[in-house]
């Protein structure tokens, strides 16, 4: 078999497909890249040739640059010999390739943890991000940075709690290096990236309002912000704190999560859950909160070039 002229005949079918606006035209692409992925390999005796396979595909690539254009470099058919790799070893992965683009996938690639490109192919497919967003999340750690309960029940295909979703550490980002010393200096940080400061917590939640008040009995308080799950059809009320978590800070969160189960939910929405952001853990305090409904992460202030791959 003459494997350079199969190669060259899959991406000129390839590219030939692209151009026609055909909802398919992304299951095609990557059907493509699978097969060369797959030429790849057998041209250069198997995938454990890895020398005379670096050789080879950097002569294909010469070869196909010379003949057919930019688009083929060595590291463009590398990935494709990648991903031939991928789904090959991992029947899990070989029903969902088309619900994302070969771009989604080139950010997947250099993950080794099955079960780390599993949770952001779910991610991606099901919040429908670009690449682009997906690179974010990686950047971030996000998946190392999930309970471990939601990445057991991941691997189990079973249905994670809603405070299982929440990043520990959440992430904050800010223009500059700043020393945050009060609440409502974190509080305004927070509003400024309201959206990233939400996806952090989780899938599904919508703003309501910020230095939300509650009065009843003469008084007056104010939640620092009030949440809506959509997806898990509840609110969430979220307190911040620049300390330690303390035990009082239990009992601030769990009264205002009553006032807004009495005053506000309605009979077909779920139980008001409590989130408190802090500085720092306090493990004997939350191992002895008698609500299961109230959830506790730390955060931490970053910069774009503070965050790096794992």
């Amino acid at each position: 078999m003459n494997y350079y002229n199969e190669i060259k005949n899959e991406i000129v079918d390839i590219e030939t497909y692209k151009k026609v606006k055909d909802y398919s035209k992304n299951k095609r692409e990557l059907e493509g890249y699978y097969k060369i992925g797959k030429l790849l390999i057998e041209a250069q005796g198997g995938e454990d040739k890895a020398t005379y396979g670096n050789k080879l595909i950097k002569e294909y690539s010469k070869k196909l640059t010379e003949e057919l254009g930019k688009g083929y470099s060595w590291r463009n058919l590398y990935n494709m010999r990648a991903y031939y790799l991928l789904l090959s070893k991992n029947e899990i992965l070989q029903s969902v390739p088309a619900k994302l683009s070969w771009s989604h996938y080139v950010e997947l690639l250099p993950i080794k943890n099955i079960n780390k490109i599993r949770y952001y192919i779910k991610t991606a497919s099901e919040q429908n991000i670009g690449y682009r967003k997906l690179h974010d999340k990686i950047k971030s750690n996000e998946y190392e940075r999930l309970d471990e309960g939601i990445k057991e029940k991941f691997i189990k295909d079973e249905e994670p709690e809603i405070g299982e979703y929440i990043k520990k550490p959440i992430l904050i980002k800010i223009n500059k290096e700043m020393d945050i010393v009060s609440e409502k200096a974190l509080k305004y940080t927070i509003m400024d990236n309201i959206t990233d400061f939400m996806k952090e917590l989780g899938d599904g939640y919508a703003f309501i309002e910020s230095e939300y008040k509650i009065s009843d009995y003469g008084m007056n308080n104010y939640i620092d912000i009030l949440l809506f799950n959509i997806k898990y059809n509840c609110y969430a009320v979220v307190e911040l704190k620049v300390t330690e978590l303390k035990k009082e800070h239990i009992g601030q969160v769990q009264t205002y999560m009553n006032y807004i189960d009495e005053k506000l939910k309605n009979i077909n929405q779920n139980n008001t859950i409590g989130i408190i952001v802090c500085k720092k853990d306090n493990k004997f305090v939350m191992h002895y909160c008698n609500n299961r409904n109230i959830y506790q992460t730390t955060y931490l202030t970053v910069n774009e070039e503070q965050i790096e791959y794992a």
